[in-house]
């Protein structure tokens, strides 16, 4: 009954973690790329993109998750048809996640040494080219290593999640662990999300290694 009822949460725990990382990572990427190219040093400088794309990452990245959650229920319930669930957490983890990563990424374009642009610039290469060619395949270790910590914080969003109907291993401590006083099934649930963060942590650092070389 309890391993069932894990096996079940852990699921559905991986489910929201990846799926809302993916939809937060392709958010996050666009979101970083015009930040890239918009800044005072980027290969198409506009002040106002700029500033306005700067003040809505750093203002969702403000919101505190638990809020996020709450404020997006109407947003959500009209995507997918309901508010509470697996599927619907994925809502405001992909919005709550996308300008962290977004940040992330965009940091790690931007410590792409400029002379290597340059040289791509001075053989010819359009923009386009530079971007995807030239920076982001520069800045994939750093991207993986944004990626991995994103994946890392999600998890600990869809615990929060679940406290308020998102399903998954938060939901298990909170109504089995916390409400039926199972002090058991709480530390389950947290050996299995420790477990979840120092494997993903690993996989990160391997794959880090393997792009650096």
């Amino acid at each position: 009954m309890i391993a069932k009822l894990l096996l079940e949460a852990t699921l559905d725990t991986l489910y929201m973690t990846f799926v809302s990382t993916f939809l937060a990572f392709i958010i996050g990427l666009g979101l970083a790329i015009i930040l890239v190219i918009t800044n005072k040093n980027g290969l198409k400088p506009n002040k106002a993109i700029y500033n306005v794309l700067d003040i809505i990452v750093n203002t969702l990245r403000s919101f505190p998750f638990i809020i996020l959650i709450i404020v997006l229920f109407p947003f959500t319930k009209f995507i997918v048809g309901t508010s509470i669930g697996t599927t619907a957490a994925i809502v405001p983890l992909t919005i709550g996640s996308a300008p962290f990563i977004a940040r992330l990424i965009e940091n790690a374009m931007n410590e792409v040494d400029h002379g290597i642009i340059e040289a791509a610039l001075s053989y010819g290469a359009t923009k386009t080219q530079i971007i995807f060619k030239v920076i982001f395949i520069e800045a994939l270790p750093s991207i993986i290593n944004a990626i991995t910590l994103t994946l890392i914080v999600v998890i600990g969003f869809t615990a929060m999640a679940g406290a308020v109907g998102g399903g998954g291993l938060g939901d298990v401590a909170m109504r089995y662990g916390f409400q039926r006083f199972r002090p058991d099934i709480m530390a389950y649930t947290v050996i299995i999300l420790i477990a979840m963060v120092q494997i993903i942590q690993s996989s990160g650092n391997f794959l880090y290694k393997i792009t650096k070389k």
